[in-house]
């Protein structure tokens, strides 16, 4: 199969030809249809995120079974299925307690070393030479996963634009649901209205917030984000952010504070936009070694809290995720903005690192290379 290869972190991907992968027991085979273009890819290729390589990035993945893995299996071959970017073991600690989205044995074997929980990578040269895969490595044109991370996709929803759910929403249902919790007529703010940013405003609407700020320096991204349900957009080249909340909000701030975009500033500025009580959900990553200042008294006497939110739990969110879909509350096809071939991968992340992509870019491998 071809697939996008990361030779070295801080290089370009390139074209190559791998074996066609074999799933394990308790794995399904997909052959990609398409696969998101996300910033945490982009931490990888640059190193702000360790992880080895060779590798094939991609963790935002829509197709049909290929084949399954030894064992028992709810799916069948041919079958429209989404992939998460967790890949849930489902017996270490954290699963057990429901909170699949900190799965230790995902992170100890997948993103710190790039293969599946039998110590190996399902990716490999026609040499035999092992390639590390990022979640599923779906930068390619079949990828393996765990069959805990894989979920059935509703018969209406194009392939193409479905692959947004197994991160971009998927994240998104996490924080405004799960992390967040977010109450009916509550008003939030949502800093960064890229692929995750869209996707939360999106959730957000379909739970009832009663006000969406949408805060981003793009009037392109600002104009999409309204068409997702913003009630509020805040250029913040142009505007004093915190102060408009504020002045907005009758002086007191919001409920919630979405920050997706991992900046010092940004968390700083979303703290000053919440209501006494209010919650501060970080979504955006950033470098181990940023920091954001926090002013204490601030903190303790509005008994504002940070709370830290990472994609969601495939077990149960997903679902959720999947049912607005089903009833018209979500609808991926207006977060995807960008469409490339495989061969234009490094096309692809460039536009994503130049802000050129307004919602969420799509690599479609059996698409040819002319950007759409």
């Amino acid at each position: 199969m071809r697939a996008a290869v990361l030779e070295k972190i801080g290089g370009k991907f390139t074209i190559e030809e791998l074996r066609d992968p074999t799933p394990q027991a308790g794995e399904v085979l997909i052959r990609t249809a398409a696969c998101g273009v996300c910033h945490s890819d982009l931490h990888v290729v640059h190193g702000n995120v360790t992880f080895p390589a060779p590798c094939v990035l991609g963790h935002e993945i829509s197709g049909t079974v290929e084949a399954i893995g030894a064992g028992p299996s709810v799916f069948s071959v041919g079958q429209r299925v989404v992939g998460t970017f967790i890949m849930p073991c489902g017996s270490c600690r954290h699963c057990r307690r429901g909170h699949d989205e900190l799965c230790e044995t995902f992170f100890v074997h997948n993103r710190l070393h790039g293969h599946l929980y039998d110590g190996t990578s399902r990716l490999s040269r026609t040499d035999g030479s092992a390639i590390a895969q990022y979640s599923m490595g779906g930068l390619a044109e079949m990828c393996v996963m765990p069959a805990r991370g894989v979920h059935a996709l509703p018969d209406d929803v194009e392939l193409d634009v479905a692959a947004i759910l197994g991160c971009s929403g998927f994240t998104a249902m996490g924080a405004v649901s799960t992390t967040g919790q977010l109450k009916i007529g509550e008003t939030v703010v949502v800093i960064g209205c890229g692929g995750v940013g869209s996707s939360i405003i999106q959730v957000a609407h379909a739970m009832g917030a009663s006000q969406i700020f949408a805060v981003d320096v793009s009037e392109e991204k600002l104009a999409a984000a309204k068409a997702l349900g913003a009630t509020h957009l805040v250029n913040s080249k142009n505007v004093d952010a915190v102060q408009f909340v504020r002045d907005t909000t009758g002086g007191r701030g919001v409920d919630v504070v979405f920050e997706a975009l991992g900046l010092p500033q940004t968390v700083e500025a979303g703290v000053m936009m919440l209501d006494d009580l209010g919650r501060l959900v970080m979504v955006g990553l950033a470098p181990k070694d940023v920091t954001a200042s926090i002013p204490i008294l601030h903190m303790v006497r509005r008994k504002i809290q940070i709370l830290g939110s990472y994609g969601a739990r495939a077990s149960s969110d997903m679902e959720t995720l999947i049912g607005l879909v089903n009833r018209g509350l979500f609808d991926p096809a207006k977060v995807v903005t960008n469409r490339y071939g495989l061969d234009e991968v490094n096309l692809a992340y460039s536009d994503l690192e130049a802000g050129k992509i307004v919602g969420r870019g799509v690599v479609i491998p059996g698409r040819a290379s002319t950007k759409g």
